[in-house]
């Protein structure tokens, strides 16, 4: 049996007042906390200022607030597996087709998409200004002993890196030596080193254009096919994972394909320049309304 209430006048109705807001502040926040998701992604994408143009959108169109980790690729992949996201959107496709053929995700969903670019000084001691063969542009970068800066991070930037040296014909593990820094860190901090120690470094176009201490550094290498960077966009699997919160979740992804989405990613510039080119194959569940759309409807 509850103990009665003691403490002079007026003592019963103030406790029952406050139990009675208590009780009513219980399902607000509860619902609050389902309005939620957790989106692991790219520094890039966080960086280069894209989810700042992107998330209010979105939250005022469904209601849903979005936390997002920004971690390397291959870190988020990983909070994916361990079920700590509910959506993971990273760019390195060859990881991104493994993650859900091993179960993690439902189904890898086209996003968007940009380029990366070569970075180094002014001063070029590889001579590599002009060219559009980067696999011919890290080779005499490695030639030329050039100090170069790797992210080293399993990131999707850090995976192309690799690419391109393999495109090269040089195994990296095995030729890199003191002209061949390996950071362990995002894409920001890799372009700080870059600048200050006037080296060569390989940029998404998206955060090279939101970086503000160039210094002596420019582009100098572009325009070669196998630089593209697409990003994907996944969510990770309820039946894996069942706390994930799948319909909210799904909102966020059919939101970012639609043609709301994909005008924002769009219309994202960063002094006069787009940063990121929609990239989505479909409509979502043709022939239906979104999940964002129906969510937004019971509003």
């Amino acid at each position: 049996m509850r103990a009665p209430c003691r403490g002079g006048r007026g003592g019963a109705p103030m406790r029952s007042f406050a139990v009675a807001a208590a009780l009513l502040l219980v399902p607000a926040s509860a619902a609050a906390a389902e309005r939620s998701i957790t989106v692991a992604s790219t520094t890039s994408t966080e960086q280069s200022g894209l989810f700042d143009h992107l998330l209010p959108r979105f939250t005022a169109r469904t209601g849903i607030a979005v936390r997002v980790v920004a971690v390397g690729t291959g870190q988020a992949l990983d909070i994916g597996r361990r079920g700590d996201a509910d959506v993971v959107l990273v760019h390195d496709r060859p990881a991104e087709e493994a993650f859900v053929n091993e179960g993690h995700g439902v189904a890898r969903v086209a996003l968007m998409a940009n380029d990366f670019v070569l970075v180094g000084p002014a001063t070029d001691p590889a001579r590599v200004a002009g060219t559009a063969d980067a696999a011919a542009a890290v080779r005499a970068i490695a030639g030329a002993r050039a100090t170069f800066v790797s992210r080293g991070d399993r990131s999707g930037t850090h995976a192309a890196e690799l690419r391109t040296w393999g495109e090269a014909g040089i195994d990296i593990a095995g030729a890199k030596g003191a002209w061949y820094k390996e950071i362990g860190q995002g894409m920001g901090p890799a372009l700080n080193v870059a600048a200050a120690l006037g080296a060569y470094v390989l940029a998404d176009r998206g955060t090279w254009l939101s970086f503000r201490n160039r210094s002596g550094l420019r582009i100098l290498v572009q325009g070669d096919a196998r630089l593209r960077n697409p990003y994907g966009v996944i969510l990770v699997n309820p039946a894996r994972h069942p706390h994930v919160r799948a319909a909210e979740a799904q909102a966020f992804i059919d939101w970012l394909v639609s043609p709301e989405g994909q005008a924002a990613i769009g219309a994202y510039t960063v002094e006069g320049e787009r940063l990121l080119f929609p990239d989505a194959q479909a409509p979502p569940r043709a022939g239906a309304p979104s999940a964002a759309m129906r969510l937004a409807g019971a509003e």
